[in-house]
């Protein structure tokens, strides 16, 4: 007979995911650059974004966990130590290179049945661009002076053919970023930039990495949590809940104010005591791994964030690119800031308040926000 399953408050499955997200530490792995590395690591992956007008948010959501992080560390961690690469999870992120395995018969599926975004490159370009790289090195777009140049054909596209010869076969894994500065990558051959590439995962292999970097991360998971933007792996990925929890390696889990959504977690995970964690302040980035699940986001803090960065301005409610405020395990406000580069200060362009934080918690954002600016400005 199955074991019925354990009821948690909606607080205390808050409070072990924050704790799974390490933001109830100040520094939860240290300042030096190593951290980088190892917060990638215990996250699983940290999303890149294009927009600018604050940090790229790969940026900050490693300093949200890493209070002396430099860009540098990053940088250090993909092009010297070669212990991150980039890859797609639900979008572009960076990935811990120990995990390559998982993402090798991803890029084997891409060499196999090419992607229609990519219907217009050519084999014979794939091997031209092979060729090249082989001779010259590794290149970015700006180093490929010889193109016909072309319309675009989307707005993030190119005019340069070569763009969309190297986008396809990243995914194909035929090439990585090898750096990259800004937006602007560099594109080296797979097997160059990692001396020895290791052997595929295989499918059985890939769920169970899925499900265990869910489970790290998140603490308490649902089938949606684990499988975002992948709805392919739901099935698999239900299979192995349901043998771990034959086996008692997961424990069923209901969570008040959300009864009808079945979630999980590793018997050690609610064994741990997970109090209520201090009243650290964290001002996230809308693509944090605490912040882009916005259904989970609502079902544990009752807070439905917004992202109106493409949204008309009249019709934004918490601005272009608002910030959630966590204060402790709640989240107290938004905020829709601005780096102004030229005159070297943090703009606050709206502040939205969801809950009181009285004379000491204002001074607590204040001083959140004073290292946040410091962050903008810094190297």
């Amino acid at each position: 007979m199955p074991k019925a399953p354990i009821v948690l408050e909606s607080i205390r499955a808050r409070h072990l995911w924050i704790r799974a997200q390490r933001l109830d530490t100040a520094a939860p792995f240290g300042d030096a650059p190593e951290a980088t590395q190892a917060a990638i690591a215990h996250l699983g992956y940290v999303q890149i974004d294009t927009i600018n007008v604050i940090e790229r948010c790969h940026h900050h959501i490693l300093w949200s966990r890493i209070p002396g992080y430099r860009r540098a560390h990053l940088v250090q961690a993909q092009a010297a130590d070669k212990s991150v690469f980039e890859y797609w999870t639900h979008a572009l992120s960076y990935v811990p290179s120990a995990d390559l395995p998982f993402f090798l018969p991803a890029m084997k599926l891409y060499r196999e049945t090419p992607s229609r975004w990519f219907g217009s490159v050519t084999p014979d370009e794939v091997r031209k661009m092979t060729r090249r790289l082989k001779t010259e090195g590794p290149l970015s777009i700006r180093d490929i002076g010889d193109d016909e140049l072309v319309d675009k054909t989307h707005l993030w596209g190119s005019r340069k053919p070569s763009k969309r010869v190297l986008e396809m076969m990243f995914f194909q894994g035929l090439v990585t970023v090898s750096a990259r500065q800004g937006m602007l990558k560099t594109y080296d051959l797979m097997g160059r930039h990692f001396a020895t590439l290791p052997k595929p995962a295989t499918e059985r292999q890939v769920i169970a990495y899925k499900l265990d970097r869910a489970l790290r991360s998140q603490g308490v998971v649902s089938l949606d949590s684990i499988c975002h933007l992948d709805a392919p792996s739901k099935k698999a990925v239900k299979e192995l809940i349901d043998s771990r929890v034959r086996r008692r390696l997961l424990m069923p889990v209901t969570i008040e104010g959300a009864e009808k959504v079945p979630h999980w977690a590793a018997p050690e995970t609610l064994e741990a005591t997970a109090g209520e964690p201090p009243d650290l302040v964290h001002i996230l980035s809308p693509f944090d791994p605490l912040i882009i699940q916005r259904k989970r986001l609502k079902f544990f803090f009752g807070y439905e964030h917004i992202f109106e960065a493409y949204v008309p301005a009249a019709k934004r409610q918490l601005g272009y690119f608002a910030l959630p405020v966590l204060m402790g395990d709640r989240i107290v406000a938004a905020l829709d800031l601005k780096t102004d580069r030229a005159a070297g200060k943090l703009l606050v362009q709206k502040r939205t308040d969801f809950a009181e934080v009285g004379a000491e918690g204002q001074m607590a954002i204040d001083e959140a926000l004073g290292r946040f600016e410091r962050f903008q400005l810094g190297d």
